[in-house]
């Protein structure tokens, strides 16, 4: 039918199909239960941000719904004004700047290692790399390896012991196999260029997606860990905001179960404030750096998903 046929952007003609009832039907639906997996997923976090602006006695009675009621500054006024928060924030944005590069150093050079045909023994080490994702000596041995290494209460036990992701490695391998073209190594050969030259000048410029994505998925990870700190740091000085956060968070709780009368009331009523400006003071900043890296988020993953 002439009606159904329209000009794309390139000059030339393509058909437009028609929907039909059962088509706008099927879009209802699956654009009806996206919206509500949408209002699942959005309102959790948005019913935070509300209650941290709200008097607890109102949450906890269960009148927060859409919008601050008895709205108080009181919990972020309680948080900043603590020093350590401070000092937290510093240690994580260095252990999340320094990890991240740490990590990338690391785990890029091996997955395009691993990417490429002419490496010797390359299914031996892949199942190698793949043995450590299902089996690891455990908590004990990994502390004691720790402490031989002079690791233990230091800057560098956050950044270095727990860089390598085979999980990463992975991914940004199957990224080099089903992205980078075989032809490039060879016109690259014969343009007298070795492996080192070629994988700086030639891999990694063409790599922005995936470094992307592995440089958030690593910074994600690094600044919202605390186990690692609560293990192997000893001087509060060098913890980062997650257990910062936390201890606040416990010192409140403590004091409203054991204070008595009024006490008792304003420790419970500012561990209950505390408890939702938290996570709005540990969250907001990292999520600030999504929108940088979003364009090549989808692409990165997509292309290091798709072959095994």
């Amino acid at each position: 039918m002439p009606e159904d046929i329209l000009k794309n952007e390139k000059g030339t003609k393509a058909i437009k199909v028609k929907k039909t009832r059962g088509d706008i039907i099927f879009d209802i639906v699956v654009y009806g239960l996206a919206a509500i997996v949408m209002l699942i997923i959005l309102y959790p976090l948005y019913f935070i941000v509300i209650a941290s602006f709200s008097d607890p006695s109102q949450v906890a009675n269960g009148n927060v719904w859409l919008y601050p009621k008895g709205f108080t500054l009181d919990g972020y006024k309680e948080l900043l004004k603590q020093q350590d928060i401070w000092t937290g924030y510093g240690n994580t944005v260095l252990y999340t700047v320094v990890g991240t590069v740490i990590g990338l150093a690391v785990n890029i050079p091996a997955a395009y290692a691993l990417s490429r045909k002419d490496l010797y023994g390359k299914k031996v080490l892949t199942f190698l790399f793949l043995f450590t994702m299902f089996f690891n000596g455990g908590l004990v041995p990994t502390y004691l390896t720790v402490q031989q290494f002079h690791l233990y209460n230091t800057f560098w036990v956050m950044v270095l012991p727990f860089s390598v992701s085979v999980y990463n490695i992975i991914v940004a391998r199957t990224f080099f196999q089903s992205s980078i073209p075989a032809d490039l190594w060879d016109a690259a050969q014969i343009d007298g260029c070795g492996n080192l030259r070629y994988f700086a000048q030639i891999v990694l410029p063409l790599s922005k997606a995936i470094l992307a994505v592995l440089g958030l998925w690593i910074a994600v990870g690094i600044w919202n860990s605390y186990f690692n700190a609560l293990i192997y740091l000893k001087d509060t000085s060098l913890y980062p905001l997650q257990l910062v956060l936390r201890n606040i968070l416990v010192t409140n709780q403590m004091q409203s179960a054991l204070g008595t009368g009024e006490a008792a009331q304003v420790a419970l009523r500012m561990a209950n404030l505390l408890r939702y400006s938290a996570i709005i003071v540990s969250t907001v900043p990292i999520m600030c750096v999504y929108p940088f890296v979003q364009k090549y988020f989808n692409q990165g993953v997509m292309i290091g998903a798709v072959k095994g």
